[in-house]
């Protein structure tokens, strides 16, 4: 293949640059054996392509054999495409992944601790038999007329906004099913941040065995009582035996609203674990229960209960594990970012092999662009969150020469920015679909051939 200059690569830092450099795609290809011919589409032109393509919003495969002026049909892009394997994607993203996570470890800390965010969200496809089978789709919708839905669980960099990995699996799955393979990357001393689906006992439980710390918000099944010394139900109690009391054992008061207590192992097995998994769990473990009041105007949430291990409330005091817990709506955001701003909340391949070697391409795309953001808020001192998303891609993507990372714009400063969750804009009027395309299309053909 004629080589060709990559302007996105001249954009990138060196050492993230080389990931996708020649000699880093074709050793991805090697370590995951799979062999090609030299042609104009070899693995290097596809990569990079998709890349492109991801980047313009996961444009039509059309429109990609126009952003270069190649000499090649959407088809054989296609073609490219599904001769990839998805492991070569994978090398390169977790490739990505890594070398942002060494450059990002000696940055911003939360009292002096790296923090993760975890938490799941979920993207349509289209409507195809072997999607439909794989992912499943909405309960209630006849067949023909709704779309697979797929629930994956991403781990997000608190500071950076970095994405470390990503787990994907069928639409009626919990958040835990792939949560054990999204936190695979998380390292002793690392704290996990995170909301209800997250805080279980068997969760923290593994957190805890790695070395790695948890700051969830509570269940909202979950009894919790702040009185110091208060009596809690015993094992085997039913329901009336104990009503309103905690299975929780209290051990000590860190001051109002805020507690020691020895959480107890279950009895029945979560369905994300195996029975050898299950049994490896400790009888107990030891945690910090907190309450604090949100008089925020505006935020829905007006009591949080937050459930952490991080016992010394001296080291983390409650003001700071609130602070916390607030900023993990930062989520919110990076899932917005991927699914709007991106266009990943309808993907488009028809296979679920092509699915996934989307998904792995947002997730490499993604992480270019948060670390244009990073290099730009350094340069002028300014949060990663204020560098704005939209206009780093059209930076990254513009295929002018020249230019650095300052050019980028700076959104301004709105902290608890409110605003209500309404649409102005209004929807053209038309029926839902309820019945399958073909018989509506039938049905107006009769009435036309009846007219």
């Amino acid at each position: 293949m004629r080589t060709r200059n990559w302007p996105i690569l001249d954009r990138l830092r060196q050492d993230l640059a080389q990931i996708l450099g020649p000699e880093s795609i074709r050793s991805a290809c090697h370590e995951a054996g799979y062999r090609w011919r030299d042609r104009e589409l070899d693995p290097v032109a596809t990569v990079r392509l998709f890349l492109l393509q991801v980047l313009h919003g996961n444009t039509a495969c059309q429109h990609v054999v126009h952003l270069g002026r190649w000499a090649f049909t959407a088809s054989a892009y296609c073609k490219a495409r599904r001769r990839l394997p998805l492991r070569v994607l994978e090398v390169l993203a977790e490739q990505l992944a890594s070398k942002l996570r060494s450059a990002t470890s000696t940055g911003a800390t939360w009292l002096g601790r790296r923090v993760w965010i975890i938490d799941g969200s979920s993207f349509s496809m289209s409507d195809v038999p072997e999607l439909r089978g794989h992912f499943g789709q909405p309960a209630g919708q006849r067949p023909g007329c709704g779309f697979p839905v797929a629930h994956w669980v991403a781990l997000f960099d608190l500071a950076t906004g970095m994405l470390s990995r990503v787990a994907a699996g069928p639409m009626r799955s919990h958040d835990m099913a792939t949560t054990p393979e999204a936190e695979a990357d998380l390292a002793p001393g690392d704290v996990a941040l995170g909301d209800r689906g997250f805080c279980s006992y068997a969760h923290i439980a593994n957190l805890l065995a790695r070395g790695i710390d948890a700051v969830f918000r509570l269940h909202q099944k979950q009894i919790v009582d702040f009185t110091p010394g208060r009596a809690r139900a015993k094992k085997g109690d039913r329901p009336l035996d104990s009503p309103g009391r905690p299975r929780s054992r209290w051990v000590r008061s860190h001051g109002d609203q805020d507690q020691e207590v020895v959480w107890f192992k279950p009895d029945r097995k979560p369905v994300w674990m195996t029975a050898e998994e299950f049994a490896a769990l400790p009888p107990e473990i030891t945690v910090r229960e907190l309450r604090y009041r949100v008089s925020t105007p505006g935020f829905r949430a007006r009591e949080v209960i937050l459930v952490t291990t991080l016992l010394d409330p001296r080291a983390y005091p409650k003001a700071e594990l609130a602070e916390l817990s607030r900023r993990r709506w930062q989520v919110e955001l990076n899932f917005r970012h991927m699914k709007i701003s991106m266009k990943m909340d309808v993907v488009r391949c028809q296979t679920v092999a092509g699915v996934m070697k989307e998904l792995t391409m947002f997730t490499l795309a993604y992480n270019l662009i948060a670390s244009v953001r990073a290099e730009s808020a350094v340069l002028r001192g300014v949060a990663v969150d204020r560098i704005g998303f939209l206009d780093a891609v059209r930076w990254l993507t513009n295929p002018q020469p020249g230019g650095d990372a300052c050019q980028i714009l700076i959104n301004p400063s709105r902290p608890d920015r409110v605003e209500p969750r309404v649409r102005k804009r209004r929807p053209k009027q038309f029926p839902l679909m309820k019945e399958p395309r073909k018989v509506l299309r039938n049905r107006l053909m009769g009435k036309k051939d009846a007219a």
